[in-house]
Protein backbone atom coordinates (compact mmCIF):
# COMPACT_ATOMS: atom_id res chain seq x y z
CA UNK A 1 0.00 0.00 0.00
CA UNK A 2 2.81 2.23 0.96
CA UNK A 3 4.33 1.61 -2.76
CA UNK A 4 1.40 2.52 -4.48
CA UNK A 5 1.04 5.67 -2.64
CA UNK A 6 4.79 6.84 -3.25
CA UNK A 7 4.36 5.37 -6.76
CA UNK A 8 0.91 7.90 -7.08
CA UNK A 9 3.03 10.72 -5.63
CA UNK A 10 5.85 10.61 -8.00
CA UNK A 11 3.49 10.38 -11.00
CA UNK A 12 1.94 13.83 -9.78
CA UNK A 13 4.91 15.80 -8.88
CA UNK A 14 6.38 14.54 -12.49
CA UNK A 15 3.29 15.94 -13.96
CA UNK A 16 3.82 19.06 -12.26
CA UNK A 17 7.31 19.65 -13.02
CA UNK A 18 6.30 18.97 -16.79
CA UNK A 19 3.54 21.82 -16.35
CA UNK A 20 6.29 24.07 -15.13
CA UNK A 21 8.80 23.15 -17.54
CA UNK A 22 6.26 23.81 -20.24
CA UNK A 23 5.86 27.58 -18.93
CA UNK A 24 7.32 29.97 -21.12
CA UNK A 25 8.83 33.30 -20.21
CA UNK A 26 7.24 36.24 -21.57
CA UNK A 27 9.35 38.16 -23.90
CA UNK A 28 10.21 41.91 -23.22
CA UNK A 29 7.75 44.28 -24.48
CA UNK A 30 9.62 47.37 -26.69
CA UNK A 31 8.83 50.83 -26.53
CA UNK A 32 7.23 52.40 -29.42
CA UNK A 33 8.76 54.09 -32.29
CA UNK A 34 8.52 57.46 -32.64
CA UNK A 35 6.30 58.88 -35.40
CA UNK A 36 8.24 60.58 -38.36
CA UNK A 37 7.49 64.61 -39.04
CA UNK A 38 5.27 65.55 -41.38
CA UNK A 39 7.73 67.70 -43.27
CA UNK A 40 11.03 67.95 -43.79
CA UNK A 41 11.64 71.56 -43.05
CA UNK A 42 9.08 73.71 -40.84
CA UNK A 43 6.78 74.62 -43.54
CA UNK A 44 4.31 71.85 -43.70
CA UNK A 45 3.54 69.99 -46.99
CA UNK A 46 1.20 67.75 -48.33
CA UNK A 47 2.97 67.03 -51.69
CA UNK A 48 3.41 63.51 -52.06
CA UNK A 49 5.08 63.84 -55.43
CA UNK A 50 8.92 62.31 -54.67
CA UNK A 51 11.90 62.11 -57.16
CA UNK A 52 12.67 59.00 -55.55
CA UNK A 53 10.08 57.19 -58.05
CA UNK A 54 12.79 58.32 -61.05
CA UNK A 55 14.47 55.55 -62.46
CA UNK A 56 18.15 56.52 -62.84
CA UNK A 57 18.40 55.88 -66.39
CA UNK A 58 15.72 58.99 -66.50
CA UNK A 59 17.31 60.78 -63.98
CA UNK A 60 20.52 61.28 -65.43
CA UNK A 61 20.59 63.08 -68.62
CA UNK A 62 24.15 62.29 -69.86
CA UNK A 63 24.83 59.73 -71.81
CA UNK A 64 28.39 58.59 -70.52
CA UNK A 65 27.35 58.83 -67.10
CA UNK A 66 24.07 56.20 -67.60
CA UNK A 67 26.67 53.74 -69.44
CA UNK A 68 29.55 53.59 -66.78
CA UNK A 69 26.72 52.69 -64.39
CA UNK A 70 25.31 50.39 -66.77
CA UNK A 71 29.04 48.49 -66.58
CA UNK A 72 29.06 49.02 -62.94
CA UNK A 73 25.73 47.32 -61.95
CA UNK A 74 27.71 44.18 -64.32
CA UNK A 75 30.96 43.94 -62.57
CA UNK A 76 30.76 45.99 -59.29
CA UNK A 77 32.71 43.54 -57.01
CA UNK A 78 30.80 45.13 -53.54
CA UNK A 79 27.55 44.31 -55.35
CA UNK A 80 28.63 40.68 -56.84
CA UNK A 81 29.20 39.89 -53.03
CA UNK A 82 26.17 41.31 -52.19
CA UNK A 83 24.23 39.18 -54.80
CA UNK A 84 25.72 35.92 -53.23
CA UNK A 85 24.72 37.00 -50.16
CA UNK A 86 20.70 36.79 -51.40
CA UNK A 87 21.69 33.34 -52.82
CA UNK A 88 22.92 32.15 -49.56
CA UNK A 89 19.76 33.66 -47.77
CA UNK A 90 17.47 32.00 -50.44
CA UNK A 91 19.42 28.46 -49.75
CA UNK A 92 18.75 29.21 -45.73
CA UNK A 93 14.83 29.28 -47.05
CA UNK A 94 15.10 25.39 -48.47
CA UNK A 95 17.02 24.41 -45.47
CA UNK A 96 13.63 25.72 -42.92
CA UNK A 97 11.39 24.45 -45.27
CA UNK A 98 12.96 21.08 -45.26
CA UNK A 99 12.77 21.00 -41.40
CA UNK A 100 9.16 20.56 -41.15
CA UNK A 101 8.16 17.87 -43.76
CA UNK A 102 9.17 14.50 -43.10
CA UNK A 103 12.56 12.94 -43.58
CA UNK A 104 12.38 10.21 -46.15
CA UNK A 105 15.17 7.96 -46.76
CA UNK A 106 15.96 4.50 -47.70
CA UNK A 107 18.93 2.17 -45.96
CA UNK A 108 20.19 -1.08 -47.05
CA UNK A 109 22.69 -2.94 -44.31
CA UNK A 110 24.45 -6.30 -44.36
CA UNK A 111 26.20 -7.12 -40.82
CA UNK A 112 27.07 -10.32 -38.73
CA UNK A 113 27.02 -11.37 -35.13
CA UNK A 114 28.08 -13.89 -32.70
CA UNK A 115 26.79 -14.01 -29.28
CA UNK A 116 27.91 -15.84 -26.33
CA UNK A 117 26.48 -19.52 -26.09
CA UNK A 118 25.60 -18.69 -22.36
CA UNK A 119 23.70 -15.95 -22.98
CA UNK A 120 20.14 -15.42 -23.14
CA UNK A 121 20.00 -14.85 -27.10
CA UNK A 122 23.10 -17.56 -27.60
CA UNK A 123 20.60 -20.14 -25.61
CA UNK A 124 17.23 -18.75 -27.00
CA UNK A 125 18.99 -18.96 -30.66
CA UNK A 126 20.61 -22.54 -29.98
CA UNK A 127 17.31 -23.77 -28.95
CA UNK A 128 15.45 -22.48 -31.80
CA UNK A 129 15.04 -23.77 -35.35
CA UNK A 130 14.00 -22.09 -38.88
CA UNK A 131 12.46 -24.88 -40.09
CA UNK A 132 12.49 -28.43 -38.81
CA UNK A 133 15.91 -29.63 -38.81
CA UNK A 134 17.54 -26.62 -39.31
CA UNK A 135 19.02 -24.57 -36.96
CA UNK A 136 19.75 -20.60 -36.06
CA UNK A 137 22.55 -19.92 -38.03
CA UNK A 138 25.15 -18.90 -35.72
CA UNK A 139 27.22 -16.22 -36.20
CA UNK A 140 23.81 -14.55 -37.64
CA UNK A 141 23.76 -12.61 -40.14
CA UNK A 142 21.75 -9.47 -41.04
CA UNK A 143 20.54 -8.18 -44.48
CA UNK A 144 18.15 -4.94 -44.43
CA UNK A 145 16.93 -3.05 -47.14
CA UNK A 146 13.86 -0.59 -45.73
CA UNK A 147 12.46 2.80 -46.01
CA UNK A 148 12.33 5.47 -43.25
CA UNK A 149 10.70 8.54 -42.12
CA UNK A 150 10.98 11.06 -39.43
CA UNK A 151 9.03 14.25 -38.44
CA UNK A 152 8.31 16.24 -35.78
CA UNK A 153 5.05 17.66 -35.76
CA UNK A 154 4.89 21.24 -35.72
CA UNK A 155 2.28 21.78 -32.57
CA UNK A 156 3.49 25.24 -31.97
CA UNK A 157 4.14 26.82 -34.88
CA UNK A 158 7.93 26.63 -34.30
CA UNK A 159 9.54 25.33 -37.73
CA UNK A 160 6.76 27.77 -39.88
CA UNK A 161 8.43 30.68 -37.79
CA UNK A 162 11.85 29.72 -38.72
CA UNK A 163 10.79 29.44 -42.09
CA UNK A 164 8.92 32.89 -41.53
CA UNK A 165 12.02 34.62 -40.29
CA UNK A 166 14.66 33.05 -42.92
CA UNK A 167 11.98 34.46 -45.80
CA UNK A 168 12.37 37.74 -44.10
CA UNK A 169 15.70 37.98 -43.96
CA UNK A 170 16.14 36.85 -47.86
CA UNK A 171 14.19 39.81 -48.43
CA UNK A 172 16.20 41.62 -46.63
CA UNK A 173 19.13 40.77 -48.24
CA UNK A 174 17.11 41.69 -51.32
CA UNK A 175 16.63 45.62 -50.26
CA UNK A 176 20.70 45.19 -48.91
CA UNK A 177 21.30 45.14 -52.34
CA UNK A 178 18.99 47.67 -53.42
CA UNK A 179 20.91 49.89 -50.97
CA UNK A 180 24.52 48.46 -52.08
CA UNK A 181 22.82 49.87 -55.63
CA UNK A 182 22.11 53.47 -54.97
CA UNK A 183 25.18 53.46 -52.81
CA UNK A 184 27.29 52.42 -55.79
CA UNK A 185 25.20 54.88 -58.39
CA UNK A 186 25.85 57.96 -56.44
CA UNK A 187 29.42 56.95 -55.73
CA UNK A 188 29.89 57.31 -59.75
CA UNK A 189 27.67 59.86 -60.21
CA UNK A 190 30.16 61.99 -57.83
CA UNK A 191 33.07 60.92 -59.01
CA UNK A 192 31.70 61.65 -62.44
CA UNK A 193 31.17 65.21 -61.54
CA UNK A 194 34.18 65.83 -59.67
CA UNK A 195 35.96 64.69 -63.13
CA UNK A 196 33.96 66.91 -65.28
CA UNK A 197 35.24 69.92 -62.81
CA UNK A 198 38.32 68.96 -62.95
CA UNK A 199 38.36 69.31 -66.53
CA UNK A 200 37.09 72.66 -66.29
CA UNK A 201 39.45 73.80 -63.59
CA UNK A 202 42.14 72.66 -65.69
CA UNK A 203 40.74 74.76 -68.49
CA UNK A 204 40.69 77.62 -66.63
CA UNK A 205 44.53 77.46 -64.95
CA UNK A 206 45.67 77.01 -68.32
CA UNK A 207 43.94 79.86 -69.75
CA UNK A 208 45.27 81.39 -66.33
CA UNK A 209 48.83 80.66 -67.45
CA UNK A 210 48.09 82.27 -71.00
CA UNK A 211 47.37 85.52 -69.21
CA UNK A 212 49.92 85.57 -66.84
CA UNK A 213 52.57 84.58 -70.02
CA UNK A 214 51.12 87.70 -71.54
CA UNK A 215 51.76 90.09 -68.71
CA UNK A 216 55.15 88.90 -67.96
CA UNK A 217 56.13 90.15 -71.85
CA UNK A 218 54.41 93.45 -71.38
CA UNK A 219 56.85 93.59 -67.96
CA UNK A 220 59.81 92.18 -69.68
CA UNK A 221 59.12 95.21 -72.15
CA UNK A 222 58.78 97.25 -69.70
CA UNK A 223 61.65 96.62 -68.07
CA UNK A 224 63.63 97.48 -71.12
CA UNK A 225 62.12 100.48 -71.32
CA UNK A 226 63.00 101.28 -67.71
CA UNK A 227 58.91 101.63 -66.95
CA UNK A 228 59.58 98.45 -64.67
CA UNK A 229 62.28 96.45 -62.65
CA UNK A 230 63.82 93.08 -62.38
CA UNK A 231 61.46 92.67 -59.42
CA UNK A 232 58.11 93.04 -61.04
CA UNK A 233 59.84 90.31 -63.60
CA UNK A 234 60.43 87.99 -61.50
CA UNK A 235 57.13 88.22 -59.31
CA UNK A 236 55.29 87.62 -62.58
CA UNK A 237 57.76 84.73 -63.38
CA UNK A 238 56.98 83.37 -60.10
CA UNK A 239 53.34 83.65 -60.55
CA UNK A 240 53.55 81.51 -64.18
CA UNK A 241 55.60 78.47 -62.60
CA UNK A 242 52.94 78.49 -59.27
CA UNK A 243 49.92 78.52 -61.92
CA UNK A 244 51.67 75.69 -64.03
CA UNK A 245 52.74 73.51 -60.47
CA UNK A 246 48.73 73.78 -60.13
CA UNK A 247 48.19 72.22 -63.92
CA UNK A 248 50.27 69.25 -62.51
CA UNK A 249 48.15 68.81 -59.51
CA UNK A 250 44.98 69.19 -61.29
CA UNK A 251 46.49 66.45 -64.18
CA UNK A 252 47.24 63.97 -60.99
CA UNK A 253 43.30 64.64 -59.64
CA UNK A 254 42.10 63.78 -62.80
CA UNK A 255 44.59 60.28 -62.80
CA UNK A 256 42.67 59.52 -59.55
CA UNK A 257 39.37 60.23 -60.15
CA UNK A 258 39.28 58.31 -63.65
CA UNK A 259 41.04 55.63 -61.35
CA UNK A 260 37.97 55.79 -58.81
CA UNK A 261 35.44 55.34 -61.34
CA UNK A 262 37.29 52.37 -62.82
CA UNK A 263 37.45 50.64 -59.60
CA UNK A 264 33.42 51.17 -58.76
CA UNK A 265 33.16 49.00 -62.26
CA UNK A 266 35.38 46.56 -61.59
CA UNK A 267 37.95 46.99 -64.67
CA UNK A 268 41.89 48.12 -64.82
CA UNK A 269 42.73 51.75 -65.58
CA UNK A 270 41.22 53.18 -68.73
CA UNK A 271 40.57 56.77 -69.93
CA UNK A 272 36.82 57.71 -68.53
CA UNK A 273 34.66 58.84 -71.50
CA UNK A 274 33.06 62.28 -71.38
CA UNK A 275 32.01 65.65 -73.34
CA UNK A 276 34.10 68.78 -73.32
CA UNK A 277 31.19 70.86 -72.37
CA UNK A 278 31.07 74.23 -69.87
CA UNK A 279 30.83 72.52 -66.78
CA UNK A 280 29.10 76.25 -65.32
CA UNK A 281 26.10 75.88 -67.28
CA UNK A 282 25.33 72.22 -65.68
CA UNK A 283 21.82 72.80 -64.43
CA UNK A 284 21.25 70.37 -61.20
CA UNK A 285 17.95 68.26 -61.94
CA UNK A 286 14.43 69.29 -60.34
CA UNK A 287 14.13 67.51 -56.76
CA UNK A 288 10.89 66.93 -55.27
CA UNK A 289 11.51 65.54 -51.40
CA UNK A 290 7.57 64.35 -50.99
CA UNK A 291 6.80 63.56 -47.62
CA UNK A 292 8.78 61.91 -45.16
CA UNK A 293 6.50 59.29 -44.20
CA UNK A 294 7.72 58.04 -47.64
CA UNK A 295 11.29 57.44 -46.77
CA UNK A 296 9.47 53.98 -45.03
CA UNK A 297 8.59 52.46 -48.78
CA UNK A 298 11.25 53.84 -50.60
CA UNK A 299 14.70 53.87 -48.76
CA UNK A 300 16.08 50.32 -49.40
CA UNK A 301 17.68 50.67 -46.16
CA UNK A 302 14.83 51.46 -44.25
CA UNK A 303 12.79 48.55 -45.23
CA UNK A 304 16.20 46.01 -44.98
CA UNK A 305 16.17 47.53 -41.11
CA UNK A 306 11.73 46.65 -40.82
CA UNK A 307 12.53 43.26 -42.45
CA UNK A 308 15.01 42.02 -39.88
CA UNK A 309 13.54 43.36 -36.76
CA UNK A 310 10.28 41.16 -38.56
CA UNK A 311 12.97 38.02 -38.58
CA UNK A 312 14.16 38.88 -35.37
CA UNK A 313 10.82 38.84 -33.63
CA UNK A 314 9.88 35.34 -35.58
CA UNK A 315 12.88 34.36 -33.73
CA UNK A 316 11.85 35.40 -30.68
CA UNK A 317 8.73 33.07 -31.24
CA UNK A 318 11.04 30.40 -31.99
CA UNK A 319 13.19 30.24 -29.25
CA UNK A 320 10.04 30.68 -26.49
CA UNK A 321 8.75 27.75 -28.32
CA UNK A 322 11.70 25.52 -27.16
CA UNK A 323 9.87 25.41 -23.36
CA UNK A 324 7.06 23.60 -24.92
CA UNK A 325 7.16 19.58 -25.74
CA UNK A 326 7.48 18.36 -28.50
CA UNK A 327 6.08 15.14 -30.57
CA UNK A 328 8.29 12.95 -32.52
CA UNK A 329 7.17 10.31 -34.92
CA UNK A 330 9.53 8.04 -36.87
CA UNK A 331 8.38 4.95 -39.31
CA UNK A 332 9.90 2.29 -40.89
CA UNK A 333 9.23 -0.43 -43.27
CA UNK A 334 10.73 -2.74 -45.26
CA UNK A 335 12.21 -6.60 -45.39
CA UNK A 336 14.97 -8.39 -43.54
CA UNK A 337 16.57 -12.15 -42.99
CA UNK A 338 19.51 -13.53 -42.01
CA UNK A 339 20.22 -15.05 -45.45
CA UNK A 340 20.05 -12.36 -48.48
CA UNK A 341 17.66 -15.55 -50.32
CA UNK A 342 15.21 -14.96 -47.87
CA UNK A 343 15.24 -11.15 -48.23
CA UNK A 344 11.90 -11.11 -50.27
CA UNK A 345 9.94 -14.38 -48.80
CA UNK A 346 6.70 -12.73 -47.91
CA UNK A 347 5.20 -12.08 -44.77
CA UNK A 348 8.11 -13.45 -42.72
CA UNK A 349 10.54 -11.32 -43.75
CA UNK A 350 8.83 -7.83 -43.56
CA UNK A 351 9.46 -5.70 -40.47
CA UNK A 352 7.64 -2.46 -39.99
CA UNK A 353 7.49 0.17 -36.90
CA UNK A 354 5.95 3.13 -35.76
CA UNK A 355 6.79 5.32 -32.96
CA UNK A 356 5.56 8.94 -31.59
CA UNK A 357 7.83 10.50 -28.74
CA UNK A 358 6.72 13.21 -26.70
CA UNK A 359 9.75 14.87 -25.18
CA UNK A 360 9.21 18.47 -22.77
CA UNK A 361 12.67 19.72 -21.31
CA UNK A 362 12.35 18.98 -17.09
CA UNK A 363 15.53 19.98 -15.27
CA UNK A 364 17.79 21.71 -17.98
CA UNK A 365 16.56 24.54 -18.84
CA UNK A 366 19.12 27.45 -18.62
CA UNK A 367 20.37 26.91 -22.12
CA UNK A 368 17.07 27.49 -23.50
CA UNK A 369 16.56 30.51 -21.33
CA UNK A 370 19.51 31.48 -22.61
CA UNK A 371 18.78 31.43 -26.08
CA UNK A 372 15.34 32.85 -25.91
CA UNK A 373 16.87 35.86 -23.79
CA UNK A 374 19.67 36.30 -26.44
CA UNK A 375 16.66 35.99 -29.12
CA UNK A 376 14.84 38.82 -27.20
CA UNK A 377 17.82 40.95 -26.98
CA UNK A 378 18.52 40.66 -30.74
CA UNK A 379 14.75 41.58 -31.21
CA UNK A 380 15.34 45.22 -29.01
CA UNK A 381 18.57 45.72 -31.22
CA UNK A 382 16.55 45.48 -34.74
CA UNK A 383 14.28 47.58 -33.02
CA UNK A 384 17.02 50.51 -31.88
CA UNK A 385 18.71 49.57 -35.34
CA UNK A 386 15.09 50.16 -37.49
CA UNK A 387 14.75 53.94 -35.35
CA UNK A 388 17.95 54.87 -35.98
CA UNK A 389 17.73 53.91 -39.90
CA UNK A 390 14.49 56.52 -39.71
CA UNK A 391 16.07 58.90 -38.21
CA UNK A 392 19.17 58.78 -39.95
CA UNK A 393 17.03 58.82 -43.20
CA UNK A 394 15.50 62.10 -42.19
CA UNK A 395 18.36 63.86 -41.46
CA UNK A 396 20.38 63.08 -44.91
CA UNK A 397 17.28 64.33 -46.24
CA UNK A 398 17.16 67.36 -44.04
CA UNK A 399 20.73 68.50 -44.64
CA UNK A 400 20.85 67.51 -48.32
CA UNK A 401 17.70 70.17 -48.76
CA UNK A 402 19.45 72.69 -46.81
CA UNK A 403 22.81 72.56 -48.93
CA UNK A 404 20.77 72.61 -52.12
CA UNK A 405 19.00 75.85 -51.32
CA UNK A 406 22.33 77.31 -49.44
CA UNK A 407 24.71 76.10 -52.44
CA UNK A 408 22.20 77.70 -54.95
CA UNK A 409 22.42 81.37 -53.28
CA UNK A 410 26.46 80.79 -52.82
CA UNK A 411 27.16 80.19 -56.20
CA UNK A 412 24.85 83.22 -57.55
CA UNK A 413 26.40 85.43 -55.31
CA UNK A 414 29.89 83.89 -56.44
CA UNK A 415 29.03 84.04 -60.24
CA UNK A 416 28.65 88.24 -59.65
CA UNK A 417 31.96 87.90 -57.68
CA UNK A 418 34.05 85.80 -60.60
CA UNK A 419 32.24 88.43 -63.48
CA UNK A 420 33.73 91.37 -61.42
CA UNK A 421 36.89 90.02 -61.41
CA UNK A 422 36.80 89.33 -64.88
CA UNK A 423 36.47 92.90 -65.38
CA UNK A 424 39.03 94.01 -63.01
CA UNK A 425 41.51 91.71 -64.47
CA UNK A 426 40.83 94.40 -68.27
CA UNK A 427 41.28 97.28 -66.03
CA UNK A 428 44.36 96.56 -64.20
CA UNK A 429 45.93 95.24 -67.50
CA UNK A 430 45.51 99.05 -69.24
CA UNK A 431 46.06 100.60 -65.67
CA UNK A 432 49.09 98.52 -65.82
CA UNK A 433 50.67 99.63 -69.47
CA UNK A 434 49.69 103.30 -68.55
CA UNK A 435 51.60 103.07 -65.82
CA UNK A 436 49.16 104.25 -63.12
CA UNK A 437 48.95 101.15 -61.09
CA UNK A 438 51.77 98.70 -59.81
CA UNK A 439 52.69 95.42 -61.04
CA UNK A 440 51.46 94.16 -57.41
CA UNK A 441 47.89 95.05 -57.75
CA UNK A 442 47.85 93.12 -61.28
CA UNK A 443 49.17 90.01 -59.78
CA UNK A 444 46.52 90.54 -56.58
CA UNK A 445 43.81 90.90 -58.99
CA UNK A 446 44.82 87.77 -61.49
CA UNK A 447 45.17 85.30 -58.67
CA UNK A 448 41.93 86.25 -56.80
CA UNK A 449 40.26 85.65 -60.08
CA UNK A 450 41.89 82.45 -60.59
CA UNK A 451 40.54 81.42 -56.91
CA UNK A 452 37.23 82.77 -57.67
CA UNK A 453 37.40 80.72 -60.84
CA UNK A 454 38.03 77.79 -59.25
CA UNK A 455 35.81 77.94 -56.05
CA UNK A 456 32.94 78.33 -58.36
CA UNK A 457 33.41 75.08 -60.05
CA UNK A 458 33.87 73.72 -56.82
CA UNK A 459 30.27 75.06 -55.57
CA UNK A 460 28.97 73.97 -58.91
CA UNK A 461 30.16 70.73 -58.05
CA UNK A 462 28.62 70.50 -54.97
CA UNK A 463 25.65 71.60 -56.33
CA UNK A 464 25.55 68.87 -58.83
CA UNK A 465 26.54 66.25 -55.98
CA UNK A 466 23.97 67.58 -53.61
CA UNK A 467 21.19 66.71 -56.36
CA UNK A 468 22.44 63.20 -56.79
CA UNK A 469 22.66 62.33 -52.82
CA UNK A 470 18.98 63.79 -52.29
CA UNK A 471 18.02 61.65 -54.72
CA UNK A 472 19.81 58.41 -53.23
CA UNK A 473 18.48 59.80 -49.52
CA UNK A 474 15.15 59.76 -50.81
CA UNK A 475 15.49 56.22 -51.57
CA UNK A 476 16.16 56.39 -55.79
CA UNK A 477 18.15 54.73 -57.69
CA UNK A 478 17.80 51.17 -57.39
CA UNK A 479 14.50 51.12 -59.65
Amino acid sequence: MYKFKLYQYSIAASICLAAVSCKAPAPEVSTASKPVPESFGYAKTQDTTSTSAIAWKDFFKDKNLTDLIDVALKNNQELNITLQEIEIAKNDIRIRKGAYLPTVGVRAGAGVEKVGRYTSQGAGDATTEIKPGKETPDPLGDFTIAAYANWEVDIWKKLRNSKKAAVTRYLATVEGKNFVVTNLIAEIADNYYELLALDSQLDIVKQNIQLQTNALEIVKVQKEAARATELAVQKFQAEVLTSKSMEFDILQKIKEAENRINFLLGRYPQEIKREKTNFTDLVPATVNSGIPSQLLQNRPDVKQAELELTAAKLDVKVARAEFYPSLDISAAVGVQAFNPSYLFTFPESILYSLAGDLAAPLINRNAIKAEFSSANARQLQALYNYDRTILNAYLEVSNQLSKIDNLQKGYDLKSQQVDALNKSIDVSNDLFKSARVDYFEVLMTQRDALEAKLELIDTKKEQLNATVHIYRNLGGGWK
